[in-house]
């Protein structure tokens, strides 16, 4: 019903002339993930496509100093493509996600906004260890995420990311419970949530220190509010995260990030994500 649904209302609103720019992730923002990237932006490339409309795609590294694409639909982390996106946006472009989304994107910047915004988030202390994540970036390799037992752990770990040169960390306390993955795309009601462990899936083998899903319960129209919500304020339109659920059916956000690989509903994310070209093709004419 989606899929059909959707791929009406592009084909509605489709333009001859309107072109789209498709930009890859750079590699070491997706590790152990560069196939599963690539793939959501070309399955979306490609209901774009079968819709009638002209798509190109590009590496981030390699992006053209000036494009004819009216539309952009970017998964790119680079500085410089941020700076690209910048421009293009004064242009008059439309960019998904755009250049605000890129900025509030580093994991400090949505551990602050989740704080201030009364969003339900791991406590800073607690008795079952201790999270440290790299905050000025995305993970790039397994030990910008890391475990600590205790807080004597805590500090040698704190002390092993000052070595490395990376002083902005975000500690949080671990939070027992099922690990629930979710992915959405704002405006369009697409919402899916997922239990890793049940699959298997893992990028560091992070996943596996909260073990089994015992699957408790909890109001998922909460969790999809609370998501939109943090999506909204952040300012991505295309968006996954990680949950933790407590026995109690409460559940605390511990990660947030733009455009995830949505490999577990591919297809239907990717017919999502091409329906916001709808807004972009409304908002280009009105510009023109």
């Amino acid at each position: 019903m989606l899929k059909t649904f959707v791929r009406r209302k592009i084909s509605c609103f489709r333009m001859a002339d309107m072109r789209v720019l498709m930009i890859y992730r750079a590699a070491r923002f997706s590790p152990n993930c560069v196939e599963k990237d690539r793939n959501i932006l070309e399955a979306v490339g490609k209901v774009l496509a079968e819709n009638g409309v002209a798509v190109n795609y590009v590496e981030e590294e390699n992006i053209p100093a000036d494009t004819e694409a009216d539309v952009v639909f970017s998964m790119g982390r680079l500085p410089s493509t941020l700076e690209w996106i910048e421009q293009k946006e004064r242009e008059g472009r439309k960019v998904v996600n755009g250049s605000r989304g890129m900025k509030n994107s580093g994991r400090s910047t949505i551990e602050r906004l989740v704080r201030e915004n009364d969003i339900p988030v791991a406590p800073l202390e607690g008795n079952h260890g201790y999270w440290l994540k790299r905050g000025d970036a995305s993970a790039q390799q397994m030990g910008d995420v890391v475990f600590a037992e205790d807080a004597t752990k805590r500090n040698l770990v704190l002390a092993n990311f000052r070595k490395r040169g990376i002083v902005d960390v975000v500690i949080t306390a671990h939070v027992v419970g099922d690990l629930v993955k979710f992915y959405g795309v704002s405006g369009t009601g697409f919402f899916r949530t997922f239990y890793p462990t049940d699959y298997g899936d893992t990028k560091f083998g992070c996943e596996l220190l909260n073990g089994a899903s015992s699957h408790h319960y909890f109001n998922l129209c909460s969790l999809k509010e609370s998501a939109e919500k943090l999506a909204d304020i952040v300012g991505l339109q295309v968006y996954g995260g990680d949950c933790i659920v407590r026995s109690d059916g409460t559940f605390a956000i511990i990660d947030f990030n733009d455009w995830p690989s949505f490999s577990r509903c591919r297809e239907e994310a990717a017919v999502a994500i091409a329906s916001l070209y709808n807004t972009a093709d409304a908002a280009i004419r009105e510009h023109r």
